[in-house]
């Protein structure tokens, strides 16, 4: 019962994912495309927004389908965590709920994902899950690379300097013309 939970488990968020990537990056699934959520990223002060909504996409897309599928556990749980990482932060400011355009979707999203990540996939899966150390560096090397990320995006943005800048002056010898020697 246990694997066929665990099936179900990541059929339902990677499903859910890799459709919601497919939105972004292709229009599928009556979503906007690229183009329309490189402009909603770009509003809501996700810059620059084609590059952020193209990798948005592309770990919802990915992490979902390697997470239902069950292909090299965890990187699909662990690339879902980052993704709504992000998407909780962003949607901070509007409180918890959904009603209110809040994170309480990405937030769900990333307890499921965090439950997944740490247990095995179960055995209805379609390929092996990773060896045990490489897992570990994965999880060291997703987590610093979140922690940084998240530290840059909940930083207030810096102000440009009071003083102006002074262009560096430099002095150079006058050109000789072309062929003269």
């Amino acid at each position: 019962m246990r694997h066929v939970m665990l099936l179900g488990a990541r059929l339902v968020l990677g499903g859910y994912l890799a459709v919601h990537g497919a939105q972004k990056l292709f229009g599928a699934f009556g979503g906007h495309g690229l183009d329309k959520t490189a402009e909603g990223f770009e509003k809501i002060g996700l810059t620059p927004g084609r590059q952020m909504a193209t990798v948005a996409g592309a770990t919802e897309f990915g992490g979902g389908l390697l997470t239902a599928t069950g292909i090299a556990h965890p990187l699909g749980p662990l690339a879902i965590m980052g993704v709504m990482t992000v998407a909780a932060t962003t949607h901070r400011e509007n409180g918890p709920l959904a009603s209110n355009r809040g994170f309480e979707l990405p937030l769900t999203n990333l307890a499921v994902a965090a439950a997944l990540a740490t247990t095995d996939a179960g055995r209805i899966r379609l390929g092996p899950s990773l060896p045990k150390t490489l897992t570990m560096l994965v999880v060291v090397g997703g987590g610093a690379a979140a922690a940084i990320s998240l530290a840059k995006l909940l930083s207030p943005p810096q102000q440009a300097s009071a003083e102006p800048s002074q262009p560096a002056t430099e002095q150079h010898a006058p050109a000789e013309p072309v062929g003269a020697e």
